[in-house]
């Protein structure tokens, strides 16, 4: 027998009668009158058995109520063959069939929450760890992967090889970030002491970590004013490392032994202000070029510290360190950056590519970069063999700052007259905000994500754990979001909750999420595994 719950109210009955048809595995109901839904004239009625009637009204009982009230059914019949649908169509889906939207319209979103969505909810929310793409070898592509082709025919649709090394150099971005906010402060009397740099991969090793400094600062009164925020007027900052693959069995994988060279975003006040300077200033070229880049991002980089040097001087020396000290290896450099931490690594592989005879091959990915520079700085690297694979969010607004052409699109499109093309030239000579972006792109979009609200706000949208998210589940410019994304959603939860979708931070709730303080791990998610489909339905209001 069909039942259906009486946890229907009834000040709902009309619209759950006039409105609500199920498709069970090939049986409908109908809609009924009220007579027939009366306690005086509800007769139970028979149904075909088929060996799938009784586990889908076992799991229609669970979805909708425990305490029956019968109504009448009629198998559907198929008019191809006369069996009953269930046997000519196959399995069908109980969600679908429900339409919840045209009984609560207020909750469409509702529908796109099916059983096997919301088992990939909880396997996703359960996640204490990272979950990767498949880890493959890549030793005989290794430089295609490096960016020897500028990524052709890797990212649109995006190769799950490449989706798994553009997480992972994110992640280095992570540790680096985790590794200021743990221990923000230094101090102008002494040099730092040494760092510990969590590195979510363990088959690398840090070999130094790195600092920026400011040239501009801020006046004694101001740390006396607040002692306790003295780290967000510090002139030198913990900005990166540098770290080596130290494990034969991921140097065999990759094909090479990797040097990763990572840096993270704007995090103090002094940094914000450098952000701000953004005229072009020259930098030296032996090409005869006008190669400019913006003066704050510069000036981070070149300026030395108290008692640290310059980041540029500390990136140079330890990566001419490294490749004496593994002279005779397959070696790579890659650098990769989130927001200033891409600026910089720029600036970086500018400054590596020419520091010295023998090189190792660099490559450069960063995310939410913005431009660093006109377009003779963009020939400059391309013409050192410096790959860059910029990944962009189209809502981050940081990847359209600074410069005067916020549409490369335009720009491109200009170009392509040989007149405006000349114009435009002698702007990039002349004007101080003629910037350009560096690389191929590889563009997501938050939209695209079934986890994010389309409107989510500027910092969600340039937020690095979200641009993880968008990577991992990016399949291809003309693809939906892919739904075997590997991910762990806790991080993006914690972090983006406000920017997640009612819908599952709702559902979140219902499988009684919860954040517990670790003694060693920091915050754990622990999810109780009993989960009540009746949870799927909307309250009536």
């Amino acid at each position: 027998m069909m039942q259906i719950g009486s946890t229907v109210p009834s000040h709902n009955l009309d619209i759950f009668q006039e409105r609500f048809s199920v498709n069970c595995n090939g049986y409908s109901v109908k809609p009924i009158t009220k007579a027939c839904l009366s306690k005086t004239s509800m007769k139970t009625t028979s149904l075909p058995r088929t060996k799938f009637t009784r586990k889908h009204l076992s799991n229609l009982e669970r979805l909708i109520g425990t305490e029956p009230e019968v109504i009448q059914l009629e198998p559907k019949v198929s008019a191809d063959n006369g069996l009953p649908e269930a046997e000519s169509r196959g399995k069908g889906g109980l969600l679908e069939g429900l339409h919840l939207p045209q009984i609560w319209p207020e909750n469409k979103a509702a529908e796109e929450m099916s059983p096997r969505q919301l088992n990939r909810l909880q396997r996703l929310l359960s996640k204490n760890g990272m979950e990767y793409s498949p880890r493959n070898s890549l030793a005989s592509r290794w430089r295609e992967y490096h960016g020897s082709n500028n990524w052709v025919g890797l990212l649109d649709p995006l190769d799950e090889n490449l989706r798994r090394e553009m997480v992972r150099y994110g992640e280095f971005i992570q540790a680096a970030y985790h590794c200021f906010h743990s221990d923000p402060a230094t101090s102008d009397k002494e040099a730092p002491s040494p760092r510990q740099v969590a590195i979510p991969d363990r088959s690398y090793r840090v070999t130094k970590t790195l600092y920026a400094t400011a040239s501009v600062g801020f006046p004694d009164w101001v740390d006396k004013v607040a002692p306790d925020l003295e780290w967000m007027t510090q002139r030198t900052s913990c900005i990166g490392y540098v770290a080596v693959c130290d494990d034969e069995r991921e140097i065999s994988r990759m094909g090479r032994r990797d040097i990763v060279i990572s840096l993270r975003g704007t995090s103090t006040c002094l940094e914000w202000a450098e952000n701000m300077r953004d005229l072009l200033v020259k930098i030296p070229d032996q090409s005869g070029g006008q190669p400019k880049v913006q003066c704050g991002f510069l000036s981070l980089y070149k300026t030395s510290g108290a008692h640290v040097s310059s980041l540029r001087e500390s990136v140079v020396s330890e990566i001419k360190r490294l490749t004496r000290l593994y002279e005779g290896e397959t070696l790579s450099i890659t650098v990769t950056g989130h927001s200033l931490g891409a600026a910089l690594a720029l600036l970086v592989a500018d400054d590596l590519s020419t520091c010295a005879q023998g090189i190792p091959p660099i490559a450069v990915y960063t995310f939410g970069g913005p431009r660093v520079g006109n377009r003779a700085f963009a020939k400059k690297l391309s013409s050192q063999q410096v790959k860059v694979l910029r990944i962009v969010n189209s809502k981050d607004i940081i990847t359209r700052v600074p410069g005067m052409f916020v549409s490369e699109e335009l720009d491109k499109k200009l170009r392509e007259s040989k007149n405006m093309n000349v114009a435009l030239n002698i702007v990039d000579n002349t004007m101080p905000w003629a910037y350009a972006h560096v690389g191929t792109e590889l563009r997501v979009d938050t939209s695209n994500s079934p986890y994010l609200k389309p409107d989510a706000d500027v910092s969600c949208c340039h937020d690095l754990e979200a641009y993880l998210h968008l990577v991992d589940g990016f399949l291809a410019s003309n693809c939906p979001f892919r739904s075997n994304a590997k991910r762990s959603l806790v991080k993006l939860l914690r972090e983006q909750n406000s920017n997640v979708k009612k819908l599952y931070t709702s559902k979140a709730k219902g499988l009684r999420l919860s954040l517990d303080t670790s003694k060693s791990k920091g915050l754990k998610l622990n999810l109780e595994r009993n989960m009540q489909m009746s949870n799927c339905l909307p309250s009536p209001s």
